[in-house]
């Protein structure tokens, strides 16, 4: 079974894609102050995408 055959991995694959665009404008140097509270909800993305892509396949997760 690959990782594109998997609904899971796919789901996974694009909140990790969000969560990288969504964390780049608050972490460039000399972003205003309010955009470092986009790196909250990018990082959640990035850290929930990463665990679906993780635990798509059966077996011990990686």
């Amino acid at each position: 079974m690959g990782l594109l055959s998997s609904r899971k991995a796919m789901v996974g694959l694009v909140l990790m894609i969000i969560g990288t665009v969504g964390m780049m404008p608050g972490s460039l140097p000399g972003s205003e102050p309010s955009l470092t509270y986009a790196l909250i909800p990018g990082a959640l993305a990035l850290t929930l995408g990463t665990w679906m892509v993780g635990t798509s396949e059966g077996g011990r997760p990686v």
